[in-house]
């Protein structure tokens, strides 16, 4: 039986669930002997983000635009990588088996020589957030294009169709949901590529975002601050996951069809 996209329960459950984290990190926080600057309470926390609201706001809008840029860098390049892997053999067995090898990379340890290379700053953001979002998007849509029924590629064929008829007839459509995979994947890796991109490059050189506030909190052990930036890091990945996956749906939906 298929259930209703929304109902009561994906309310009032996920409320109930966020209900009793609070309270258990609360209690934690009561009777662990903590000190308030080690474990600092929830509601010390919200007053935080209440303090810095605007702060945390320009922030996260100057995270959020980053990782969309990266993202939107990645989907492009990534798409036109996996149309030539799709359209040879040769390609494909050179170069697939190193998009499955980067993605296995930490970005930490790629970040300082990106810093090398293209200094502090926005620039070197960008660049982290694109190449630990750009691998999914290739290794999905990839998958997509070669995984083509061979009864169909073989209509095409009879028909005398084209090597580009069967790829934007064929193949692309067959495509698009492995790529709309790879986005959702892609779009919460892109967050994440841009807070460490923050956290490595951003806070000397003039960019201003979640993690550069973050590394600046946890350099001055404002653990209050550094909770309120990590949850807004968190509701900033939410917003772009759901944003993408709503924009992929309603712009390649004409080649989405439900099984």
């Amino acid at each position: 039986m298929r259930e209703a996209p929304f109902s009561w329960r994906t309310i009032v459950l996920p409320m109930l669930v966020l209900v009793i984290a609070l309270l258990l990190w609360q209690a934690i926080v009561m009777f662990s002997g903590l000190e308030p600057y080690i474990l600092p309470g929830p509601g010390v926390v919200a007053k935080t983000m209440w303090l810095k609201k605007w702060d945390l706001l320009g922030y996260s809008l100057r995270t959020g635009m980053v990782a969309v840029a990266g993202f939107v860098i990645s989907v492009v390049l990534g798409v036109v990588v996996s149309l030539f892997f799709s359209q040879s053999s040769i390609l494909r067995q050179s170069g697939y088996p190193f998009a499955i090898f980067f993605q296995t990379v930490p970005i930490v340890a790629i970040a300082p020589l990106v810093i090398a290379i293209f200094g502090y700053g926005e620039l070197s953001v960008i660049v982290v957030t694109t190449m630990i979002s750009l691998f999914p998007i290739i290794t999905s849509t990839t998958t997509g294009l070669i995984t083509i029924d061979q009864g169909l590629l073989d209509l095409f064929r009879l028909n005398k169709a084209t090597r580009w008829q069967i790829l934007w007839k064929l193949q692309f459509p067959g495509a698009i949901r492995y790529l709309l995979t790879g986005m959702k994947t892609s779009a919460g890796l892109a967050v994440v590529g841009a807070i460490v991109g923050e956290f490595f490059a951003g806070h000397t050189g003039g960019h201003q975002g979640l993690g550069s506030f973050i590394f600046i909190s946890k350099s001055q052990m404002n653990t209050s601050a550094l909770f309120a930036g990590t949850i807004c890091s968190t509701l900033v990945g939410v917003v772009v996951f759901a944003s993408i996956s709503i924009l992929g749906r309603m712009f390649l939906r004409r080649w989405v069809w439900e099984g």
